[in-house]
C-alpha cells in the first residue's frame, strides 16, 4: 500500500479537521504541547479556573435579609432567622423581635427606634 497515492484509504479519507486534531484550539488540552506558546503569549488566562464558584462556596456565603423584605414577609412579633445577617436599607414599619445570626448597626438601630429588639446567636 505504500506505494499507492493514498495508502489504501479513499481520496476524502483522511482528509477532515478531526485528522489533523480539530479547528482552532481544539486539542489544547493535557498534551498539547504545541499549542501552549500561542496561548500563554496570547491568550493569557486561558488555563485554571474562572467563572463559576463551586457549591460548598456557595455554601459558606452568608443569608442575608434587609429590612424592608421583613416588613413584606412577616407579621409583628417574633421571627426566627437564625441563620441569616439582617441588614439595614429600607424603613421598618412593624415592631419585631428577630433572632438572628448577625446585624448591621444601621439594622439594629431602625429596629430598636421602631420599638422592636435584635437578639444576636
Amino acid at each position: 500500500m505504500r506505494g499507492r497515492r493514498t495508502h489504501g484509504f479513499s481520496a476524502k479519507l483522511h482528509k477532515g479537521s478531526g485528522n489533523r486534531g480539530g479547528k482552532g484550539m481544539a486539542g489544547t488540552g493535557k498534551r498539547a504541547d504545541q499549542k501552549k506558546t500561542k496561548v500563554l503569549n496570547e491568550l493569557y488566562p486561558y488555563f485554571g479556573k474562572q467563572g463559576f464558584t463551586s457549591r460548598k462556596t456557595e455554601k459558606k456565603r452568608n443569608k442575608t435579609i434587609n429590612l424592608q423584605d421583613l416588613n413584606d414577609r412577616f407579621k409583628e412579633g417574633e421571627i426566627d432567622l437564625k441563620e441569616y445577617k439582617i441588614l439595614g436599607m429600607g424603613e421598618v414599619k412593624k415592631k419585631f423581635i428577630i433572632k438572628a445570626r448577625a446585624a448591621s448597626k444601621s439594622a439594629q438601630e431602625k429596629i430598636e427606634k421602631a420599638g422592636g429588639k435584635i437578639i444576636l446567636e
